[in-house]
């Protein structure tokens, strides 16, 4: 066969025809001249489903990081300002029970009552109603305050009696001359969280009298060096099939912990995927029909969520194809241009020669949306088949945090896959081939075994952000 020049990024021809994990040669790297040329075995098959991998998700909206223990942590920022939901003696609002915080849980550091002090300037909403006052009073062990009312002689404006469910912030204070020190110190409150990386293995095993199937090319590569590759389409499906159940791991695996679940009692702790992530974190959207009465006002009501969560200016939709074809047509219909709306997207927006009915991109308010189908979604083996998901919105933005492997800090993408790895192993991506056959002779077997193994997991920071569609 003649010498040929290709780019083999990732793999190292070797000087004789040996299979192994580093000249192995992925089919869909075999292109010459823009064009794959198959195999013998290849050509008698016809692809009748297409793109069958499903992969590539989180190579578009996250990046790949070595991590060297048995778990990553990571910390969050706390929220700046606290909200309290309180309950308020109407009669009684001067004296040191005139409000009870209802929910005394744990913000920014602190019990909520103690984030309260004398002198600090008050809104109380119930409803549309609201007064705004002034703490005289706090009771922290007993998660009670006192205060007076601006503008009112009581805060009857809010009801009377006991005025349950009521909402409250601060947004100021208000003090007379030479008045003591006050106000309250409040530590920032450090919110870690963590994942454990997960084990995935696998195997291809193929007797030593059809290894007739495996194919030698003979290869320069763009560094200067040259040998062979090897590939074998049985499998090449192997590993593609494995590649996609890594992907499939960090998008569905759930985290048991430590003994819980019958799994965990059996020492499979699992870990946090994306979809856990952002049931437990994240926003969780269902019952939509952007393409119904009303439809654009639910997406609106979307972006009041994200507004509340930090507002990521760029996020990217990744959608089944019921759910992109509603966000389609709940854009098509706010066009005015064409009949019913319909939008001429397709050479030069001539209606004559074609229809473009679909949208890749749109900007609502101050939010800038990619969208995009997602095939694992689609495809009928894998979330397909089952539904469920309707799809993730991610957002595009990046935090920047302290690498404690490079010594800097780096920014990272809200979403990324960090795998073991040292200077001597890295569990990123491992292959390596045992038996008898194929140059390789570590058993009696008249077998070549190809192994796979992958050890990482998924860091989904600012869960927050994210939303799922179900």
């Amino acid at each position: 066969m003649a010498t040929l020049t290709i780019g083999t990024s990732g793999v190292t021809p070797r000087p004789i025809k040996q299979a192994t994990g580093e000249n192995y040669l992925a089919l869909s790297a075999m292109n010459f001249d823009g064009v794959t040329e198959l195999p013998e075995v290849l050509e008698q098959e016809v692809e009748r489903f297409g793109k069958r991998t499903i992969s590539g998700f989180l190579a578009m909206v996250g990046a790949e990081m070595p991590m060297a223990s048995d778990r990553v942590v990571w910390s969050e920022q706390g929220r700046l300002h606290a909200a309290f939901t309180v309950t308020v003696d109407v009669d009684d609002q001067d004296a040191a029970d005139g409000a009870t915080i209802a929910a005394d849980g744990g913000v920014t550091g602190a019990t909520q009552s103690e984030l309260l002090a004398i002198g600090q300037t008050i809104i109380i909403t119930k409803g549309a109603n609201e007064v705004k006052g002034r703490i005289k009073s706090v009771d922290t062990s007993a998660g009670t305050f006192g205060f007076e009312v601006y503008g009112a002689a009581d805060a009857s404006a809010l009801g009377t009696g006991d005025v349950a469910s009521c909402k409250m912030f601060i947004f100021g204070s208000e003090y007379k001359k030479g008045s003591a020190e006050s106000g309250v110190s409040v530590q920032p409150k450090v919110t870690t969280f963590n994942n454990k990386p997960i084990i995935l293995r696998d195997k291809y095993v193929v007797d030593a009298s059809d290894l007739a199937q495996i194919g030698w090319i003979e290869v320069t590569t763009e560094a200067g060096a040259s040998g062979y590759l090897w590939y074998m389409k049985a499998e090449s499906e192997a590993r593609l099939r494995f590649m996609d159940h890594i992907e499939m791991a960090m998008v569905e695996a759930e985290a048991g912990g430590s003994g819980a679940g019958s799994a965990g009692a059996a020492g499979f702790d699992g870990m946090e995927g994306l979809f856990a992530a952002i049931e437990s974190r994240g926003i969780q959207y269902s019952g939509t029909d952007f393409d119904g009465a009303g439809g654009l006002s639910q997406f609106d009501d979307l972006l009041a969520e994200l507004d509340k969560q930090g507002s990521i200016e760029e996020n990217m939709l990744f959608l089944d194809r019921a759910k992109s074809l509603e966000i389609d047509n709940m854009l098509a219909a706010q066009n005015s241009y064409g009949a019913g709306g319909t939008s001429y997207g397709v050479f030069e927006n001539d209606e004559d020669i074609a229809l473009n009915l679909g949208f890749s991109g749109f900007r609502r308010g101050s939010y800038d949306f990619y969208k995009t189908d997602w095939k694992y979604l689609n495809d009928s083996t894998t979330r397909g088949f089952v539904g469920g998901i309707d799809g993730v919105l991610v957002p595009a933005g990046t935090s920047s945090v302290y690498d404690e492997i490079l010594g800097q800090n780096i920014s990272r993408p809200f979403l990324h896959v960090r795998f073991r790895a040292n200077q001597s192993e890295d569990r990123r991506m491992k292959s390596w081939v045992t038996g008898s056959a194929g140059g390789n002779f570590t058993s009696a077997d008249d077998v070549m075994k190809v192994h796979y193994l992958s050890e990482r997991t998924l860091c989904v920071q600012a869960a927050n952000n994210f939303v799922l569609f179900k």
